[in-house]
């Protein structure tokens, strides 16, 4: 009988890659989701019956347990930007990354894969990089034998970073922390990646994953914005303004019930303070036999939404070339 993989997470944005990777691999697929009846899409990654979305909640021990039972690998891709609330950072990065370690191991699992960042670090500015770290700590002390995958920010076509950006309305594109580095990495890149840790010979640890182009934060928007066609001037706040009003964004959202977005928060604003890049000398894609794609390559396959023409703007550009 093929090997199953349980993925938590399963029906997000980097799970459903990584879904798709390990049905075309041959392997059964338990997709792990708080709810299955808007995940059924998984299900056309392979044949009838070969991936299955299933009720779980990584903050319960007993649907946890459920869904590893029988497994033989886990991969956990369950993360959030909530700092409060049921499912804050506390609750999924950290508990509920130790919850699952513990569980898998407790269940004779054969391998574990955990989805952590880069910049996850005890003594972070942020909470988020703390709670990263604390689960980090959690899953390598449950099951030793973890790899752990730290990617930079993901790209990819139902991303929330350019996604979010090239949908700002104005002429002025605000950010925040426009000098830190980033190192965009393509989200089926670090898929692949999962996939390396779960059918190759991949030591335990971390693994740092980056694309093959680094830049400042300022940068890659202005590399979005020609992509997309779109002149707005880009605004780099400074941190002694953002960090008040992220504060008052922060507090709108709650006064109107979640009606007003959070679109900046005080975390947020912490985390932009640091580079987001491969450490010198950390374990990376080399070591696991992939090449990352450049930004280049595929950002043109779902920013064209957002230009003035939309999809017919190329062949309006090459008419114009034409007529010249």
């Amino acid at each position: 009988m093929a090997q199953l993989v349980t993925i938590f997470g399963g029906s997000g944005f980097l799970g459903r890659h990584v879904a798709r990777r390990m049905a075309r691999a041959g392997w059964r697929v338990r997709v792990v989701t708080r709810d299955p009846n808007n995940a059924g899409f998984v299900r056309t990654y392979g044949v009838v019956g070969q991936v299955e979305p299933v009720f779980g909640n990584i903050r319960d021990d007993r649907t946890v347990a459920a869904a590893i039972h029988g497994a033989d690998a886990v991969v956990n891709c369950v993360g959030t930007f909530d700092a409060g609330g049921a499912n804050s950072f506390e609750a999924v990065q950290h508990e509920g990354a130790g919850r699952i370690a513990r569980l898998a191991a407790a269940a004779g699992v054969g391998r574990l894969v955990h989805l952590s960042a880069i910049g996850a670090d005890a003594d972070g500015d942020s909470a988020y990089a703390r709670s990263k770290a604390a689960g980090e700590s959690a899953v390598a002390a449950h099951f030793p034998a973890a790899v752990i995958l730290r990617p930079s920010v993901m790209f990819g076509t139902e991303d929330r970073f350019f996604n979010r950006f090239a949908a700002m309305p104005g002429l002025i594109l605000p950010i925040v922390g426009g000098n830190a580095r980033f190192q965009p990495v393509w989200v089926d890149d670090v898929a692949a990646a999962v996939e390396a840790a779960l059918t190759g010979d991949v030591a335990p640890g971390v693994i740092e994953l980056g694309g093959p182009e680094t830049a400042t934060l300022r940068a890659l928007m202005r590399g979005m914005l020609h992509e997309i066609r779109r002149r707005r001037l880009i605004v780099n706040l400074p941190f002694a303004l953002a960090r008040p009003l992220a504060g008052v964004i922060e507090m709108a959202h709650v006064l109107s019930l979640g009606i007003v977005p959070r679109a900046l928060t005080r975390d947020q604003v912490a985390q932009l303070r640091s580079d987001n890049v491969v450490a010198e000398g950390a374990r990376g894609f080399a070591g696991l036999g992939i090449e990352p794609v450049a930004m280049g390559a595929i950002l043109p396959d779902y920013l064209w939404r957002f230009r003035p023409s939309g999809q017919y703007l190329a062949i309006k550009e090459s008419a114009r070339g034409l007529r010249g």
